[in-house]
């Protein structure tokens, strides 16, 4: 009895800690036009653990990029993050989310257009539905916009489903491709035009006075019709799912 006690006592020791590391992991599902961009901005960040390209938003089950990209679904291209909250919390993650996106365009995001590149904040919990309508608030505030100037929709998750491997890790397997395709589409000057200094960071929001005297140094504004997208033909017969294919060497689904 004794031995198998001890046993016991030494097992527990082991599974120990992980049972917090477990409970200290929490998932987002964030859309915010190419999902290639999305999960190279927040894949680095400290405290997240992995980032995976998907689709998620429309009742399609088990999605093709091919049939997403040609519309109809209701899905949007999205990242899953999978982050440790004693390292990150979801606030601090949203930060960073809205800073790597254009927050005014609802019709897609920089030279991608159309349904499965609009800006969605996916909730698993009422707790992150409640944050995000936090990060909606103090966005508008740095912006210094109402809130209704700001497309970015806030949904409850339904179903979050991979997109095919050759998406994953997209960014950190085809360099060149990936940095020619984002230059060419203009997100990073159009995050400058709309945070100026704060693009692409998760630092804290500004409080009022400080977004006011930001403002005065930032052009942020709603888009044009037509964004700061490649020349005609840079990435092949157009934006959107063209410009995809034509980065991804003509690989589709």
């Amino acid at each position: 009895m004794r031995l198998i006690a001890l046993m016991l006592s030494a097992l527990l020791m082991l599974l120990g800690p992980a049972a917090p590391a477990l409970a200290a992991t929490e998932e987002a599902v964030l859309a915010g036009g190419c999902f290639w961009c999305m999960e190279h901005d927040l894949e680095d960040l400290p405290g997240v653990l992995d980032v995976e390209s998907g689709f998620s938003g429309g009742k399609l089950a088990q999605p093709t990029y091919n049939q997403v990209s040609s519309g109809g679904t209701g899905h949007q291209e999205v990242v899953r993050v999978r982050f440790d909250t004693t390292k990150l919390r979801y606030d601090a993650l949203l930060r960073a989310y809205w800073r790597n996106i254009d927050p005014f365009d609802g019709g897609g995001q920089f030279c991608d257009r159309g349904e499965s590149y609009k800006p969605v904040i996916f909730t698993t919990t009422a707790a992150q539905a409640v944050e995000a309508r936090n990060s909606l608030v103090a966005a508008a505030r740095e912006l210094g916009r109402p809130t209704s100037a700001l497309k970015v929709a806030i949904r409850p998750l339904s179903r979050f489903w991979p997109a095919e491997l050759y998406h994953q890790n997209y960014a950190r397997r085809n360099g060149l491709k990936y940095k020619y395709y984002r230059w060419s589409c203009g997100r990073d000057r159009r995050l400058e035009q709309v945070w100026g200094k704060r693009a692409r960071s998760g630092t804290r929001w500004l409080a009022r006075g400080e977004a006011e005297a930001a403002q005065a140094n930032t052009t942020a504004s709603p888009p044009a019709k037509s964004p700061q997208g490649p020349a005609p033909g840079a990435l092949g017969p157009g934006a959107g799912p063209e410009a995809k294919t034509a980065a991804a060497n003509g690989r589709k689904s």
